[in-house]
């Protein structure tokens, strides 16, 4: 099984947001520790992947190790980690994935 890990700011925003319906994203999110390869990639940096996840015209993205995700068989998949970055919707889409890309390249993985 994979880890998820949804960094705090992103957390805080889906409760106030949804507040009824955010344990239902976080159960959607935490559904990728058993299928790691869920979701549309929009992205690849660095060799890491950005992928989304919809729910009710949201998107929520993430990063993940490409290479890990390409290569190991799904017993080995419980060493990766997949980390949950931003929330947006179908308008500033384009925006937020320029945003995970530049924070990518500059600061790495370690930005968020």
């Amino acid at each position: 099984m994979a880890k998820i890990e949804i960094i705090r700011s992103l957390f805080d925003e889906i409760e106030k947001k949804f507040r009824g319906d955010a344990q239902k994203i976080f159960d959607l999110m935490e559904s990728l520790e058993n299928n790691p390869h869920k979701g549309k990639v929009v992205g690849y940096v660095t060799g890491m992947l950005i992928k989304e996840l919809k729910y009710s015209g949201f998107r929520f993205y993430f990063i993940i190790d490409g290479g890990k995700l390409k290569f190991f068989s799904k017993e080995e998949l419980e060493n990766i980690l997949i980390k949950f970055v931003r929330m947006s919707d179908k308008k500033s889409q384009q925006k937020t994935i320029e945003e995970i890309k530049n924070i990518l390249r500059k600061v790495g993985e370690e930005g968020f």
